[in-house]
């Protein structure tokens, strides 16, 4: 049954503005962010072509973000949602012009990329749960699917243009621009963000924020719903590590170093990662997010499983497609999950713990199977993984019902 405006609650009259506004704002913030990403990693990479480096990089870029984010969600809950994304946004726009200043200034030191990464980092775990937490107070409830769809389809389009945007600006231009475009990007978001109205979710804090947090986390593994879905979760990142790290190793090796061919498989999840952010914010809702949930990871795993069979390019490159289709599905059906769930007073810290597990989960991963790679195939790995996030669909959907 369709929601007329006047069947609406006051805060919601006007949600379609306010959506669309904060998904501009925050798309514009990720193309900024994600360019000058790629332009540090790709520098970084073209300086020292050292192993250790890139370790160093990718340790700057995630843990700081990690070690905030349990007390970003409380921040996230009890403070201004909206106040506390532009604050961060500014934090790591002031870092990023600070470090472009130093390398117009000649000092180009690779250890001021990592402590500007590492500020981005920071600046990303407090504005993680602000930004999912936020969406139940812009949108009804039943528009929250079709919202993080488009959300999802504006990302996945990103992931095709910032890898050429970083690499053009960074080959034409230097390290420098890269840095100032991340600037713009982050004062347009916080002006297109300053437009927007809207309440703090909670009243001020009235515990300590270590309390508040350990308040957060009794709640989430509590919870009959959650508990189980943040352990799914946290499974589904570490499993699909090999499919979204050492693919490129495996094209390589059994079908070809070309150039296009590891495009191709960059460019195909990608673009069926738009097709199937389409098609959810076409559907506009879940009624069963659970089951929803539990039918994505069966088609990870059977796609991932039999990519590791899959003898021919174009068959592999198919089953990587359709994989590619699920995760915006998957993605809308768990975020909106929790936002429907959760306590609104709760949202920030669970998310933020939804973070922290996420981001901790793909390192472990990497480190398990990335030596691994060097002594068995990426095949193998992807069969096993494959299989057993199959697994974890049928454990998560009768958890769901429990």
């Amino acid at each position: 049954m369709s929601t007329s405006p006047a069947d609406l609650p006051s805060a919601y009259h006007d949600w379609k503005k306010k959506s669309a506004l904060f998904l501009i704002s925050q798309n514009l913030s990720l193309f900024g962010s994600s360019v000058v990403g790629y332009a540090i990693i790709w520098h970084i990479t073209l300086k020292t072509s050292s192993g250790l480096w890139m370790m160093l990089a990718t340790i700057t870029f995630n843990v700081p973000g990690v070690i905030i984010s349990l007390w970003a969600g409380v921040w996230a809950d009890r403070y201004s949602r909206r106040r506390l994304i532009m604050l961060a946004d500014g934090s790591v726009a002031l870092a990023t012009l600070a470090a472009a200043i130093l390398f117009w200034s000649g000092w180009k030191s690779l250890e001021l990329l990592l402590i500007a990464a590492a500020f981005r980092s920071f600046g990303g775990g407090v504005q993680v749960p602000a930004v999912n937490a936020i969406y139940p107070q812009l949108a009804p409830p039943e528009k929250l699917a079709g919202v993080q769809a488009l959300n999802q389809t504006a990302a996945s389009f990103l992931m095709l243009m910032s890898p050429v945007a970083g690499g053009l600006i960074l080959a034409l231009a230097g390290l420098e621009l890269a840095f100032m475009v991340d600037v713009v990007t982050a004062g347009l978001a916080i002006a297109v963000l300053s437009r927007i109205s809207i309440p703090a979710a909670a009243p001020g804090a009235t515990e300590s924020a270590g309390r508040e947090m350990r308040a957060g986390l009794g709640y989430a593994f509590k919870h009959k719903d959650l508990r189980p879905l943040l352990i799914c979760s946290a499974a589904f990142v570490f499993l699909i590590t090999p499919a979204g790290v050492l693919t490129p190793l495996m094209v390589a090796r059994s079908f070809g170093p070309e150039v296009w061919r590891l495009t191709a498989n960059e460019l195909v999840w990608a673009g069926a990662s738009i097709i199937g952010g389409l098609w959810v914010a076409r559907r506009g809702y879940f009624k069963d997010k659970p089951l929803v949930i539990s039918i994505c990871l069966g088609a990870f795993g059977l796609c991932f499983g039999l990519m590791g069979l899959a003898g021919n390019f174009t068959l592999y490159l198919t089953l990587m497609g359709t994989a590619g289709f699920f995760m915006p599905v998957w993605l809308t059906a768990e975020t909106v999950f929790i936002q429907e769930t959760a306590d609104p007073k709760m949202l920030g810290r669970v998310f933020s713990l939804r973070h922290l597990l996420g981001s901790s989960a793909m390192p472990a991963a990497i480190v398990l199977f990335g030596p691994l790679a060097d002594r068995v195939s990426v095949e193998s790995l992807l069969m096993v993984t494959g299989a057993l996030m199959i697994l974890a669909g049928f454990l998560y959907r009768s958890a769901s019902r429990g």
